[in-house]
């Protein structure tokens, strides 16, 4: 584990030195250009209150391609149903508050989305990196999520829902407009059952190192999403056509083998 002393130096150590619970680093700072130079690297914060930064790299790594997406027949039929208007981009920074204010099941005290944080990330939104899933009831936000696209993944980070199934459906929608512009992947980084339902799986850190970093300093997509919502007989459509077409994620030797068109995965917490 490395102390990040230096505010001015934004480079990180290398994954291999991580503690084995993912622990790479502590300290620095939550900057927008420190967060961008973590999330280049496969590296994320997981902060918490009164203490200083943490960084992560854990192994295994939980991904979900985008081709392995499963959506219940429950679910479809909940999304058929339109109960919430779904938006992108709109209110970034309370869909954060959301994530942050949100009680977890086990959850005691605190939250890990600090003020700090929320201005990083704030930073990210404005440079079209970080983006927003937001569900509203009546005009009301009820759910969303929000996260960060490298290259052809989108690293997602957290989500809320204070109506039933809001996140659930802010996501899927989300799923299916990244898969139109070409991207691949949810990074989930870490595993929880509610993404697991989903299909999100856990891959070697090595294999999700050659994955992510391959197209990790490109741009699919520049700017906002908001406009870009599909319906949600288009996204079903969409993540359908892409499950049809996907091949496996991983030959049977365990390295990275016919992707579909590009793979995604997804974020911590639930709802």
């Amino acid at each position: 584990m490395i102390w990040l002393d230096d505010l001015e130096d934004l480079s990180f150590p290398d994954h291999s030195l991580a503690r084995p619970d993912g622990l790479l680093a502590v300290g620095g700072d939550a900057s927008p250009e420190r967060l961008l130079a973590a999330y280049r690297q496969g590296i994320f914060p997981w902060p918490y209150e009164d203490l200083p930064l943490l960084w992560f790299s854990p192994d295994p790594r939980f991904v979900l391609p985008i081709g392995a997406l499963h959506i219940s027949r429950s679910l479809r039929r909940e999304m058929r149903r339109q109960p919430y208007e779904i938006r992108f981009d709109r209110r970034f920074a309370e869909v954060m508050r959301g994530c942050a204010t949100a009680r977890r099941r086990g959850q005691s005290g605190g939250t890990w989305i600090t003020e700090e944080l929320i201005e990083g990330y704030q930073g990210l939104f404005e440079w079209g990196y970080a983006h927003s899933a937001e569900a509203y009831l009546d005009g009301t936000l009820v759910g969303g999520l929000y996260g960060v696209t490298i290259g052809d993944y989108f690293c997602g980070e957290s989500m809320f829902a204070l109506e039933k199934d809001a996140s659930k459906i802010a996501f899927i929608t989300l799923v299916a407009a990244l898969a139109e512009l070409g991207y691949t992947t949810i990074d989930c980084q870490v595993h929880t059952d509610h993404l697991a339902r989903f299909g999100a799986e856990e891959i070697p850190r090595a294999v999700f190192l050659d994955h992510f970093l391959v197209r990790a300093d490109e741009r699919l997509h520049i700017g906002s999403l908001a406009g870009k919502e599909p319906s949600p007989e288009e996204a079903l459509t969409t993540l359908d056509a892409k499950r049809a077409a996907a091949g496996p994620f991983l030959s049977a030797e365990g390295r990275p083998g016919n992707r579909p068109s590009r793979t995604p995965r997804p974020p911590r917490g639930s709802g």
